[in-house]
């Protein structure tokens, strides 16, 4: 059984020391996982909690318009502690060698996620900061269409990944690419979470973008 005493951290301390708490929560993990669990498991595992919490069957609208006999919706994987943490770090894994600088995607889909991946990104010791772009401008106030940079940050020159839940034809993530691109940024791929493989590998693949997903829908619905 897990060990889910608090993490030790001494409040006593310089707090802006992140470096050391960031070893304690790194050796604390070790401590309570014990033998590290490997990709595939965790691969697994987190399939079983989609299949669980966010596949169904049943007709339904997708935001494309189109209508489909089966449905995912991940916020009750991505707001699940055990599939928030499953996620993020598979995302981690797909992502750590790509040399990024931002992971970010449309709302409300992206948020969850590029939140977890900051996170464990610290942790890891190999940051990938955050940021999520909003379907419109605020009306109000800075009226930013990118929430997540402070002032006098922007994302130019950056390397970024677009980030989305659940992807089916590619024009909601393409809404994020095409922000994030107006900035100066590189975006240098798109990753999801599950394709429904119903077009956005050719959406993607015409804006001169690769694209990665953890899971086919295919796999659930042989399942």
């Amino acid at each position: 059984m897990a060990d889910r005493r608090p993490i030790p951290v001494d409040w006593a301390g310089p707090l802006w020391n992140v470096a050391a708490v960031a070893d304690k929560f790194r050796h604390f993990q070790k401590r309570s996982r014990g033998t590290a669990v490997s990709k595939s498991a965790s691969r697994a595992r987190l399939f079983e909690i989609i299949r669980r919490r966010s596949f169904g069957r049943g007709e339904v609208t997708l935001a494309s318009g189109r209508k489909s006999d089966f449905y995912f919706n991940l916020k009750p994987t991505m707001l699940d502690p055990e599939g928030a943490t499953l996620l993020a770090e598979l995302t981690y894994e797909a992502l750590k060698d790509d040399n990024l600088d931002f992971i970010g995607g449309l709302e409300m889909g992206a948020v969850p996620l590029a939140g977890a991946l900051a996170q464990i990104s610290w942790i890891k010791g190999h940051p990938i900061a955050a940021f999520f772009v909003r379907k419109k401008p605020k009306e109000h106030g800075a009226k930013l269409a990118i929430e997540g940079l402070p002032r006098g940050e922007t994302l130019q020159g950056k390397r970024v990944v677009i980030v989305e839940d659940v992807t089916t034809t590619g024009g909601s993530a393409m809404k994020a690419v095409e922000s994030v691109r107006e900035t100066g940024a590189e975006v240098v791929l798109v990753l999801t979470m599950v394709d429904r493989e119903e077009g956005a590998t050719d959406t993607f693949g015409a804006a001169g973008l690769p694209f990665r997903a953890l899971y086919k829908a295919s796999e659930f619905l042989k399942a």
